[in-house]
């Protein structure tokens, strides 16, 4: 695939911000920058405020795909701006059905795995000051993904994405969504199947962990 490509590098430390006279600390605002260097635990420069819901290593690159940015202005009829998402990614070609987990990409020196889908936050409506955004993006699954970071290294605005690897058991990212929030009789079969693959992010595999037990604690 051709098309992959950024558009925007973002990153951005915690700030106190206002919404609706109501004050909040959070790392959702992001500014445009020329590079990122990605290290194992952290992109340089960015952070986030709750580190017990967001960031760690299996969770260091933000990935918002710009293909959403489209569909989300003509839905609420006005455009966003840049890192609407608080993501430090946003790229083309690499919608949340188009990546699987574990598969690997190299953009530019960093070496980034797909290791989970976001699990989205009323943050992002406070970002946007939209109260029906969160809800949308549950609905569309247009949540984004998390990068960790193999190899550690610089991202320029202008750097390549190559795909190294695509996982054998090619799970998207949008299927996993689907399959948690809205399918409404989840297999215990695909379930295991997907807590199986070793590179999932731990986030996410207590959240399928704890579907199946309620699945199995159905009568009948």
């Amino acid at each position: 695939m051709d098309n992959r490509k950024i558009v925007y590098l973002s990153k951005g430390l915690p700030k106190t911000n206002l919404h609706k006279d109501e004050t909040y600390i959070s790392g959702i605002w992001k500014e445009q920058c020329e590079e990122l260097f990605a290290g194992f635990k952290q992109i340089s420069g960015d952070q986030v405020a709750n580190p017990e819901y967001h960031g760690g290593a299996e969770r260091v690159v933000c990935v918002y795909p710009f293909e959403h940015y489209e569909h989300w202005e003509s839905v609420f009829g006005k455009p966003l701006t840049p890192s609407a998402f608080g993501e430090n990614l946003t790229l083309i070609g690499m919608k949340e059905d188009q990546v699987c987990i574990g598969d690997v990409f190299q953009i530019g020196e960093a070496v980034l795995q797909v290791s989970q889908g976001r699990y989205p936050c009323s943050t992002i409506n406070k970002r946007n000051n939209n109260n029906l955004l969160l809800k949308k993006i549950v609905e569309t699954g247009y949540t984004g993904y998390f990068f960790r970071v193999l190899e550690e290294g610089k991202i320029t605005a202008d750097a390549q994405i190559k795909k190294l690897v695509s996982h054998p058991e090619q799970i998207t990212v949008s299927s996993i969504h689907h399959l948690y929030f809205h399918d409404p009789s989840p297999s215990v079969e695909m379930i295991e199947k997907i807590v199986g693959i070793e590179e999932l992010a731990y986030q996410w595999r207590t959240y399928l962990l704890d579907l199946k037990e309620k699945i199995e604690k159905l009568p009948g």
